[in-house]
């Protein structure tokens, strides 16, 4: 009887492990992306490149403030200069661009995808393909990449599922943004600095940002706030909260808008 238990333990143990490996919310604690958050840039003129597109990250209205309206940085969505698990990783994205896009409903390059967080996180305009922004991004997220299969990236990086028992319910959510956002991100959710982005308004993210949809939303607080104590929300708090933030105005996005780079010179290329 014992040796039956014992067996029966360790199968729902590994059924667990292999579940939580499917779901993301597991992964090897030395794996090639811990590595790549890790690396020291290289020197020379290659690493100011990549450097510079890190700082592009953390710091975009210093930066790149002429390409965007919204009053926040990428780090807003990719914290720690997206190498940060499951909070909007970084590492290994290089490798699985090109790729199918359902929204665009074609196939995109990665400048592409880095040109729709310039259009609707940022609710401004992209960078042109051959600014040193746009290569500079392009040449950090290489940077993050190095090792991972193309086509696949890293494992264990993506979001992972989190279901809430009940209906994401905004009266709820306000009581929790009173009791724990309300002190970074304002009563009125204006932010504060570069450190605490606005969550609604004016110069918050547009209607079709990622971040625009309950279940994204949900999934970034549930895993990435409280900034100072992260994880401490249930799933059903993090989705009550999303759906308050998200009962506010925000800027509208324009899909009519034409979207145009200055001309150069053959010679440029």
């Amino acid at each position: 009887m014992r040796n039956r238990l014992v067996a029966l333990f360790t199968v729902v143990v590994i059924a667990a492990i292999a579940i939580g490996y499917a779901a993301g919310t597991f992964a090897p604690s030395f794996t090639a992306a811990s590595v790549d958050a890790a690396a020291t840039l290289p020197p020379g003129s290659d690493g100011e490149l990549i450097r510079y597109g890190r700082d592009l990250i953390d710091e975009t209205p210093k930066y790149a403030g002429g390409f965007i309206t919204a009053r926040m940085s990428c780090a807003a969505c990719h914290p720690g200069g997206g190498v940060v698990r499951h909070e909007g990783s970084m590492l290994g994205q290089y490798a699985r661009y090109p790729r199918w896009n359902s929204r665009a409903h074609r196939f995109i390059a990665l400048q592409d995808r880095i040109a729709e967080c310039f259009l609707y996180s940022m609710n401004g305009r992209t960078p042109p393909y051959y600014s040193r922004e746009m290569i500079a991004i392009t040449a950090y997220m290489a940077w993050l990449s190095r090792g991972a299969r193309v086509g696949q990236g890293f494992l264990y990086q993506g979001d992972f599922r989190i279901q809430a028992p009940e209906a994401a319910d905004k009266a709820r959510g306000a009581g929790v943004y009173a009791s724990t956002c309300m002190r970074c991100h304002g009563a009125d959710g204006n932010g504060a600095g570069a450190v605490y982005p606005p969550l609604w308004g004016p110069q918050s993210f547009n209607d079709k940002a990622g971040m625009a949809s309950v279940p994204t939303m949900a999934r970034f607080v549930y895993a990435a706030m409280p900034q100072d104590h992260p994880r401490t929300l249930t799933a059903q708090q993090a989705f009550d909260v999303a759906a308050y933030v998200l009962s506010h105005p925000r800027p509208r996005f324009d899909p009519s808008r034409k979207i145009e780079f200055p001309s150069e010179r053959a010679g440029y290329f």
